[in-house]
């Protein structure tokens, strides 16, 4: 098997496994927006200062997951242009 061959190998893995996570991701970051949008609701009808420390807390969660999935997305579509231009390659 040729040396460009391996490389197209190991880059499919590695890009299933980017895919893998960005999936778990956004599952967990439909969990933190949903526990977001009850803390932030509990937090505009009670005012009470630990409703609003929850709904910051928990904002701040949501922003965290979208930054993950935002960078699992970069790394995976450099490893695809990687990719493509290896194909190109074995042209």
């Amino acid at each position: 098997m040729r040396k460009i061959e391996r490389k197209l190998f190991v880059l499919n893995d590695q890009i299933a496994a980017l895919l893998r996570d960005e999936e778990l991701a956004r599952g967990e970051l439909d969990f933190h927006r949903h526990l977001h949008d009850d803390a932030a609701r509990d937090a505009a009808a009670s005012d009470h200062p630990l409703d609003r420390s929850d709904a910051r807390d928990t904002g701040l969660d949501v922003a965290r997951f979208e930054r993950h999935i935002d960078d699992l997305r970069k790394s995976r579509e450099r490893l695809e242009r990687q990719r493509d231009r290896l194909l190109a390659k074995l042209d």
